[in-house]
């Protein structure tokens, strides 16, 4: 799946603009956002905001093939109106007993609709408290190259081995 948000840019405006079947040519994905095939060992995906789109059809597939692994989705937006699919990821938890979802954001009183979730941003203390083992699982993050930066920092400081993580920047375009 290919999605984006819509923002107010000389490219999206064309893009909203295009007719159905209007030829496109797209570099990436790069095809590194693929679930590991080792069910005993954790996938953790790291979200930020459109970055949710690979582990939304990760998790899809997860659901759809009763695959065993154990998957935790943090998933970071400004505001719970902003966070694309989140209705199907919480959905996802109902039909993939395997499957946790923690959404957290980082303006959520700037938010319309009420949120008794996490806030902040991702953070190991967050990691900390929701996963058991921080070193087992195979990490998965994408988001604004911030972000993505961010994650393998923070990864890195737990002592999580690069070959354990895959990542995907979401430049701005």
């Amino acid at each position: 799946m290919i999605a984006t948000r819509m923002r107010d840019t000389a490219f999206k405006r064309v893009l909203k603009s295009a007719a159905i079947g209007t030829p496109v040519r797209i570099d990436g994905p790069g095809g590194v956002m693929v679930l590991h095939d080792d069910t005993a060992r954790p996938a953790v995906f790291l979200a930020g905001g459109i970055g949710v789109t690979p582990f939304l059809s990760m998790a899809r597939q997860a659901a759809n093939d009763h695959l065993p692994h154990r998957i935790t989705l943090f998933y970071s937006n400004r505001r719970a109106e902003d966070a694309a699919f989140l209705d199907e990821l919480r959905a996802l938890e109902k039909s993939n007993r395997n499957y946790r979802l923690i959404a957290t954001m980082t303006d959520a009183e700037k938010s319309a609709q009420p949120w008794g979730g996490e806030t902040g941003f991702i953070r190991r203390d967050m990691l900390e408290r929701c996963l058991t083992d921080l070193k087992r699982p195979v990490y998965y993050f994408a988001g604004p190259p911030g972000m993505t930066v961010a994650m393998q920092s923070m990864l890195e400081g737990l002592g999580v081995n690069e070959n354990d993580m895959h990542s995907e920047e979401f430049y701005g375009y």
